[in-house]
């Protein structure tokens, strides 16, 4: 394996700096995800193969969902897939509103070329694909409107098993192809934007495709197929799609709830009728959200489909069944990212941070967050890796005399702690408190 170029390394640690999940450069520092990956190629291979597949990852705060969600994506665009990454929220992002979850999902489409504004380039890619297949049958290359007739017949000839069930996503496409030929860019703009879900598209515009009205739930099911017949033509396996937060529907006016729940049901139903060849789904959620009576159990068929046996020894989870427990960080595992992340870091003076910040210092970090976070190690890392970067590796490489043993005192606030943080520290003062490293 090749070592990471220096802009992957800045890229990975400007995120941790920020407090955030970095969007790639995951296994530069990922620590106990090897376990799953057998199960997760297995699973790929499946989507690759036609099939699809329904995930769930469950854990508490602390326990690395969004991080592990993040290393699936990763994992699935080093294979050829596309991914998404949608965050379920009560006002947003309801999870029984499948045309809002479609908008956010092309939204923030990404690829392993494209990590912004992939929708419109694998659309891009397919019809310059069809073009050129089309424009070696014409006698006149130059010929737009034979073009456009011939493109136009083809995409409808590609998408035959979708336009069975939403023909307006062929249609669109081909009035799409027909405005770029004849450079009316804000028609072709406007209906790429219906595309991807979007409100607010003009009548005009969509009187043109011969279309009305804005994409419902019926329609991004519809339409979610015709992405995934684009992506497989284009050479691409599938996509992985990325539900995150689905707990939150547990804080929602019950029938808002009961409709989350049916549309997860149905959802699972639908891969595994097979009329989603190349979709991974993926959702992120608490054990509460899986176990308690305002989740999950509240819709007894999707507690059966998402039923996995946790009563045994966490050793031996089983990978590939449909819910994964992601285990807690422990003191050694916090400081073994530490390490990593010590090691990628961008640096000019790399003898000198090895010496300053060893892993004495690195377990008593460690050690130390963990213990104004009401000694849960696996709430601390997020901060402990913030407060590494910004607080110790930066200083140590700006500044050849600072000394972490000597000069170095944490410091916490209420305002950079998260709701789950502040709870676990009990409910701290906003005011400053300091922690001997």
């Amino acid at each position: 394996m090749s070592a990471p170029s220096l802009l992957l390394r800045r890229d990975v640690v400007e995120a941790l700096r920020r407090g955030t999940v970095p969007r790639r450069g995951l296994d530069l520092f990922a620590v106990g995800t090897d376990r799953l990956e057998r199960a997760l190629q297995e699973e790929l291979d499946r989507c690759a193969a036609g099939g699809s597949v329904f995930k769930a990852l469950r854990g508490d705060f602390g326990c690395g969902k969004s991080f592990t969600a993040r290393w699936y994506q990763q994992q699935a665009m080093s294979r050829g897939f596309a991914v998404a990454e949608v965050q379920i929220s009560e006002n947003d992002t309801p999870l029984h509103r499948l045309e809002t979850v479609y908008r956010r999902a092309m939204e923030g489409l990404r690829t392993a070329e494209w990590d912004t504004g992939a929708f419109r380039a694998v659309i891009s890619q397919w019809i310059m694909g069809l073009e050129e297949e089309v424009t070696k049958q014409l006698r006149d290359p130059d010929d737009l409107e034979e073009l456009g007739r011939g493109v136009g017949d083809l995409m409808e000839a590609r998408l035959a098993e979708v336009s069975a069930v939403q023909p307006q996503y062929a249609a669109v496409l081909r009035a799409y192809h027909a405005a770029q030929l004849h450079e009316d860019h804000a028609v072709a703009e406007g209906l790429i934007a219906w595309l991807m879900g979007q409100p607010n598209v003009s009548a005009d515009i969509k009187r043109k495709a011969g279309i009305k009205g804005d994409v419902d739930h019926t329609g991004a099911l519809g339409f979610f197929r015709g992405l995934l017949a684009v992506l497989q033509q284009c050479g691409r396996p599938g996509l992985l799609l990325v539900l995150d937060e689905v707990e939150t529907i547990q804080r929602v006016r019950s029938d808002t709830r009961d409709k989350g729940l049916e549309a997860l049901r149905k959802l699972i139903d639908d891969l595994y009728g097979g009329r989603f060849a190349g979709l991974y789904v993926l959702i992120t959620g608490t054990p509460a959200f899986f176990d308690g009576p305002n989740g999950v159990r509240r819709l007894p068929p999707l507690a059966q489909r998402l039923h996995v046996d946790f009563s045994g020894d966490v050793r031996w989870d089983n990978p590939r069944d449909v819910q994964v427990r992601l285990h807690p960080f422990d003191l050694d595992r916090l400081v073994e990212v530490g390490r990593r992340v010590r090691e990628l870091f961008p640096t000019e003076a790399p003898d000198r941070i090895a010496a300053r910040i060893d892993d004495e210092v690195l377990t008593g970090l460690a050690t130390a967050v963990a213990g104004k976070l009401g000694g849960k190690v696996g709430v601390a890392p997020r901060i402990y890796l913030r407060k590494l970067v910004a607080g110790l590796l930066d200083r140590v490489d700006l500044y050849p005399d600072f000394d972490p043993l000597r000069d170095f005192e944490l410091s916490l606030t209420a305002d950079e702690l998260t709701v789950e943080e502040r709870a676990a520290a009990g409910g701290a003062s906003p005011d400053d408190f300091d922690l001997e490293v």
